[in-house]
């Protein structure tokens, strides 16, 4: 059985990175995140939650902490590390399947580079995911929530990272991580996953993406090979306009050994203006089709095909402060959403965010 441990790669990493020159200033960083919020959902949720598939912004009628971390990073030369400890309701919403002791970790990793004269990385740990435009961290994504599409694909993963710049044009990665979505090794799993990415951007303008994975999210007993297509394009032709465009599909085994495959797949649209340096405007539109309920179960007739569209207001306070606005429409083929105690193919939402952003 393959499991990552990361004390493995301690001294592998120091060996290789130990010789240093003093060419690099201040090696030591803090960093750190503040994402306060409120959300209201029309529905009326008896629970307080919003839809189980979102795991970002989800409380009802509720001031709350999305994502609060503090980050300490160290860089020199040849060696890197990153250690960032979160809280908020996106840690619970999100790790709630991991060990109580890992489900505070939003970052933990360290690096070598493997060769003086070229950009060859080797890291180990948890680092934020190799898949899609969209994270946890608000201020960095075009819209204040995350599509559906970013909430069902890995926000993090644990394992090895290799990681080649080729020019300031292309960046190749190969990772060896521990599962889909997974800090903990699944138990009875003896099956690493594997990740690619590769990125192209000729200028500021433009960024190509095109992110893989192949495992699996099972023990040996019921496994189900997962094979995953992550693509993306974002398009700034001025400074103040951007486009992107992204499309996922992915296929999982019916069964364990079987030849037929359960099918999903998510486009999205975004589309963001700044008229003034003060003011964003941002508009979304998203649609999921998961009809077997590979990642989204909602035991209905047709599965979880649902379209949304949203628009949002950023009001940019200061360089390091932002207050965002978003109303948020989802329709799905069945009734699979709370409406006053009954049931809707409609959710509305309106969610805002006031988000700091520290370092020294």
């Amino acid at each position: 059985m393959i499991k990552f441990h990361l004390t493995i790669f301690i001294s592998f990493i120091i060996s290789i990175t130990y010789a240093q020159d003093s060419t690099q200033t201040k090696p030591f960083t803090f960093s750190g995140y503040v994402d306060v919020y409120y959300g209201y959902d029309f529905g009326k949720p008896q629970s307080g939650t919003r839809p189980a598939f979102l795991y970002n912004y989800t409380h009802h009628n509720q001031v709350n902490v999305n994502l609060v971390y503090l980050k300490f990073a160290y860089a020199k030369n040849r060696f890197r590390f990153n250690i960032a400890p979160m809280l908020g309701t996106y840690a619970q919403s999100n790790f709630a399947a991991e060990p109580f002791y890992l489900r505070h970790i939003f970052e933990a990793n360290l690096g070598g580079k493997l060769m003086k004269k070229k950009e060859l990385w080797l890291d180990a740990g948890v680092f934020t995911s190799h898949i899609g435009f969209e994270s946890a961290v608000s201020k960095d994504c075009a819209t204040l929530s995350r599509s559906i599409l970013a909430e069902n694909t890995q926000y993090i993963e644990t394992g090895i990272k290799l990681t080649y710049r080729h020019n300031s044009s292309w960046t190749f990665t190969a990772l060896v991580i521990n599962g889909w979505q997974k800090i903990y090794w699944i138990k009875g799993n003896s099956l690493p996953s594997f990740g690619t990415q590769i990125t192209f951007q000729p200028n500021q303008k433009l960024l190509l993406n095109y992110s893989t994975f192949i495992g699996t999210d099972n023990p040996d007993s019921i496994r189900k090979m997962r094979y995953f297509h992550n693509l993306y394009a974002i398009y700034s032709p001025v400074r103040s306009f951007s486009l992107t465009l992204g499309f996922d599909i992915g296929t999982e085994q019916k069964e364990k050994h079987s030849t037929q495959y359960n099918l999903w797949y998510s486009p999205v649209f975004i589309i963001r203006y700044n008229p003034v340096s003060k003011f964003a405007v941002a508009a979304r539109y998203e649609f999921y089709s998961d009809k077997n309920g590979v990642m989204i179960n909602t035991n209905t007739p047709n599965g979880f095909q649902t379209h949304g569209a949203s628009l949002n207001l950023d009001y940019i306070i200061g360089e390091k402060i932002i207050w965002r606005m978003e109303g948020r429409i989802l329709k799905s083929k069945d009734e699979i959403f709370v409406w006053n105690k009954s049931v809707s193919k409609y959710n509305y939402s309106l969610l805002t965010s006031l988000a700091i952003s520290l370092s020294k």
